[in-house]
This record gives C-alpha cells, sequence and structure tokens, in this order.
C-alpha cells in the first residue's frame, strides 16, 4: 500500500526530509518511475545540481520513455561529474534507443574504458554490431 501514496506525489513527511523522498524514489524508480518522478520532486527543487539526484532522475525518465528528458538529465550529471561512468554508460544506452547509435558508440566507449565491466562490454559490442550492418 505504500507504493500508492507514491502516485499521488510526495507526502508531506517526504517535503521535509528529502533523504525520505531520496531513498522513496529510488525504490520506485526500475518498477513504477513515474512515481519515482513525483517522489523525486521535492528533493529536484531542494538539490538540482546533486549529480546523485539528476541520475535518480534521469534513470527514471529512461526507465518511463521519457528519452529526450533522459538525455538531458545524464548530460546534466556528466557536467557535474565527468568521471560518472554509469552515467555515460546509461546516455549511452539512451541515445542507443533513441537510434543515435554513433553518439551512443561514443559514449560506451568511454564507460567502457572508464569502467570494463562485462554490461557496459556487451552494450558497446551491440551498438558497433547495429552501425557496422547499417553500413553494410
Amino acid at each position: 500500500m505504500a507504493d500508492d501514496s507514491a502516485a499521488s506525489g510526495p507526502s508531506p513527511a517526504d517535503q521535509e526530509n528529502p533523504l525520505a523522498a531520496y531513498r522513496k524514489a529510488e525504490s520506485l524508480v526500475r518498477r513504477r518511475p513515474l512515481a519515482a518522478l513525483k517522489a523525486l520532486e521535492p528533493v529536484l527543487r531542494v538539490d538540482p545540481d546533486k549529480p546523485s539526484v539528476q541520475l535518480l532522475a534521469a534513470r527514471a525518465y529512461f526507465h518511463s520513455a521519457q528519452l529526450n528528458r533522459a538525455e538531458r538529465a545524464f548530460n546534466r550529471v556528466l557536467e557535474l561529474d565527468p568521471a560518472d561512468h554509469y552515467a555515460r554508460f546509461a546516455l549511452g544506452r539512451t541515445l542507443q534507443r533513441l537510434g543515435r547509435l554513433v553518439e551512443a558508440l561514443g559514449q560506451l566507449r568511454m564507460a567502457s574504458a572508464m569502467n570494463p565491466v562485462p554490461e557496459y562490454q556487451e552494450a558497446l559490442g551491440e551498438v558497433s554490431a547495429r552501425i557496422a550492418v547499417q553500413r553494410g
């Protein structure tokens, strides 16, 4: 039942406690991204330039298929913290979903170079293969 309250917006307690609102949004981001965005509103008002807040918003935009907003938020994270390899990876995935494969490839290359985990390398290989097929 606690999840239903997120759909109607942040509770008064969340508005007074940004950390509680952030945690609520974090718990909702994958399965209920729109509710996560609603819960995150007070945090975005209080701390819009905090990379972790922008990253959570970007993830919620991504999971709710608001890809242009996700792109803007991931770019904002990278303005604030250029060394955030996950933001680069997620931006690459966002660009991939937008059909901007060459741009996606650049971000995925950087993410993979910064942190060569299998997930990043698989995404890089997938986008590289799609570009090769298109060039045929």
